[in-house]
């Protein structure tokens, strides 16, 4: 197996109705900015190679199940209360739907470190 990992934007297009479509909104939004000069300078600093900081960063943020989730932050939460916000200023079934929908398909992407039964 490779180690060799290319750092790219993702700058995909997808549909609406795409039940990822918040997770990909979201890694298009923060894959605008380059990790690797935050990550030489830390390098530099610490004398720890650039790879054994990228690998700890993707242990620590990718892997790290319920940790990461915590570890979301404000912007994610105000996210989600935003679309309970609106579902409930709204005050129709149709709105709360709506708002469900796009909180279940933030979960999902949130949950997705839980799932992996190895732990890989």
């Amino acid at each position: 197996m490779s180690d060799d990992v290319r750092l790219e934007r993702y700058t995909g297009s997808w549909a609406p109705d795409d039940p990822d479509a918040n997770f990909k909104a979201d890694v298009a939004e923060r894959t605008r900015v380059d990790p690797l000069p935050t990550l030489r300078a830390l390098s530099a600093a610490t004398n720890i190679p650039v790879g054994a900081l990228v690998r700890y960063v993707l242990v620590r943020w990718a892997s790290e199940g319920s940790e990461a989730l915590l570890a979301v932050g404000p912007p994610t939460v105000e996210r989600m209360w935003e679309r309970v916000a609106a579902a409930e200023a709204d005050g129709t079934d149709a709105a709360r739907l709506e708002a469900y929908e796009a909180l279940r398909q933030m979960l999902s992407w949130l949950r997705s470190p839980l799932d992996d039964e190895d732990g890989a």
